[in-house]
Order: C-alpha cells, then structure tokens, then sequence
C-alpha cells in the first residue's frame, strides 16, 4: 500500500470521507438550489468538509495548524443557525456525537498561520462546478518550509478513465510518487504518470470553465502559437490537476485576466495539485517560469498565473507565452 503511516493513512480516510461528505451535501442539497445567487448547497459542504478537517486532521497531527478559507462566525452570527443546523447534521454522518459546539471548533482550526509546517486546505474547490453538476475537489497539502510534501485531490465526481464518474484520489508524497484510487475501492490504488506527449500540435489543453478567471485573447494565442489542434477541455477546479497527473490531458494554462492583473493565486488553490502532478513527473510554474512560492501567505505573492504541464512541454509553452506577451 502506498501510504505505509498511519499518519499517511488518516489523511487519505480523511480525503475519501471528506469526498463523500461533499458529495451527500451536493446531491441532498444542490437540486433544491433553484438560482444561481442561491450558494447554500456549497456553503454547508465547504462548512462541513473543513469541521471533518479539523478533527481527523487534528488528531492524526497533533499541533500542525490548517490554513482554510472557513471561521465558523458566519454560522455562529444572524442568520447562521440554519447552516450551522445542516453543517452538524452532516458531520454526525461522520461522528455521531458532534456537538455544535464541537463542530464550530474543529472549524476555527482552519484558522491558522502560514508559516512552517501546516497544512492547507481548499474544502470545495471548483464551487461553480459543484453546483452545476460538474466538476469539484477537495484538496489538501502538507507545507513544510515552503515545500508541498503530501497532499491529494479528492475528485467526487472523476472516474478512473477521466470521464465523469463515481471518484478517484489522488495521492502524493514527495519523493514517493503518486497514485490514484477510486473513491470506493480503496484495493484497486494504482501510479500515475503525466503522457509522454512531446509535441505541442498533439497536446490537450484544460482550460478554466469560467472564462473571467483568465485573459482568453492571449491564451487563444498561446494555442495559436503552439498549433495546437486538438480542441481544449473546459473543466472546473484543481480536478484538472489530477487529470494532467494521470496523463488525460497536457497542459494547464491560467494568464492573469486584464480585469484583474494584479490577482494572485491563493495557496489552497494549488498546493493539493502541485505535488501530485509534480510526483506524477508534471512541472508546475508561473508564467514567467518561476516555481510557486508558497512561503509568502495565504496567497502566492511571489507568482503571476499558471502554467502546468506534463514536463516536456514546458520549454515550448512558456515560450510560446513569452513570444505572444503583447497579444489580448
């Protein structure tokens, strides 16, 4: 078995429970969802996969702080007593003996500092996705000194062969790898490796299925560029991570978007993906080439955008960015 710990094997319980729990919340809660504005359904899973955080994690890593996006003060101020209702309600699926009080604090380690050793944590990534039916993840890494050591995607809604299907995660430890396993077969955990695809006209892109999160003008022309022929796949969250990792696509490409040119990425977005692509033999940079920081906060102050990708494709697309910089 891949995790031979039991510290490595609390985190991947944590990943397959945590995924089930996103997963109830979406199917029991997201239909009733009548309007877009309507962010209910996510809100109660982002809630309630950062309680069960904070307590499998708590337990399994005594004194190693979490970085989360959650407090538990929207719940505990007006108008939270309905969220904090369900949100209890879904973790005594988990620990039959939550208290509100409980769950509230194993919320509010989410709260810690971004320094040393910690882990980081995105409860739903891909929120948009998530209440569409698409694609979403839990993701989850362990910072140490700035480097991302473990970490894994859970990916309820991924199957094995990259096409929606009943969950996969995707595990990694530096210098060990990376496997995947499906969600409810935890016997049948196999290595991924990025494709060995080498020529650009042949690669496949994932691309954002949000158009406002990058700059499209340019990202066309990086295509353009690059001849790329197959057409890019749209997909939601750092799913998209786990399917480069496993070689169902090439490349990743996130440009700044001209609305907002000073963004930079939040840690929680990228550090569960990093380290399973990397360990899978994938590259992850900026724009600019520049590996993440992530020993600068809760965002990557150091990075501009994304560019990630099977490894031998690199050279060729921070080039062809670096040759197409005045395009959009």
């Amino acid at each position: 078995m891949f995790w031979t710990n039991s510290q490595d094997a609390a985190m991947v319980a944590f990943l397959r429970d945590a995924a089930r729990l996103a997963r109830m919340v979406r199917d029991e809660l997201a239909p009733a969802s009548l309007t877009k504005e309507d962010r209910s359904p996510v809100t109660v899973a982002d809630f309630s996969v950062q309680a069960l955080a904070g307590m499998r994690l708590g337990a399994a890593y005594p004194g190693v702080p979490i970085v989360g996006e959650e407090s538990s003060a929207l719940l505990k101020g007006p108008g939270g007593a309905e969220s904090l209702r369900q949100v209890v309600g879904y973790v005594r699926r988990f620990q039959e003996r939550a208290t509100s009080r409980q769950v509230c604090d194993w919320i509010d380690r989410g709260g810690g500092s971004p320094c040393g050793k910690f882990w980081v944590l995105d409860p739903v990534d891909g929120t948009k996705g998530f209440l569409r039916g698409g694609q979403y993840a839990v993701s989850l890494g362990l910072i140490e000194d700035g480097v991302v050591t473990l970490g894994g995607l859970a990916c309820p809604a991924l199957g094995l062969d990259g096409e929606p299907g009943n969950g996969v995660i995707a595990v990694a430890r530096r210098g060990r790898g990376a496997v995947i396993v499906p969600l409810d077969a935890p016997e049948f955990c196999r290595p991924i490796r990025v494709s060995p695809c080498a020529d650009p006209r042949r690669a496949v892109l994932l691309r954002s299925f949000e158009s406002g999160h990058t700059n499209v003008d340019r990202t066309e022309a990086v295509i353009r560029h690059l001849g790329m022929k197959a057409p890019a796949v749209p997909m939601d969250s750092q799913t998209k991570y786990a399917m480069l990792a496993a070689g169902y696509g090439d490349l990743i490409l996130r440009m700044p978007s001209p609305e907002a040119p000073d963004y930079r990425e939040k840690i929680w977005d990228h550090a569960g993906g990093v380290v399973v692509l990397e360990e899978a033999g994938g590259r992850v940079t900026d724009i600019e080439g520049n590996p993440y920081d992530f020993t600068r906060g809760r965002r990557l102050e150091g990075n501009v955008g994304l560019l990630a990708s099977n490894g031998a494709l690199h050279a060729a697309a921070l080039e062809a960015i670096r040759r197409t910089a005045d395009s959009g």
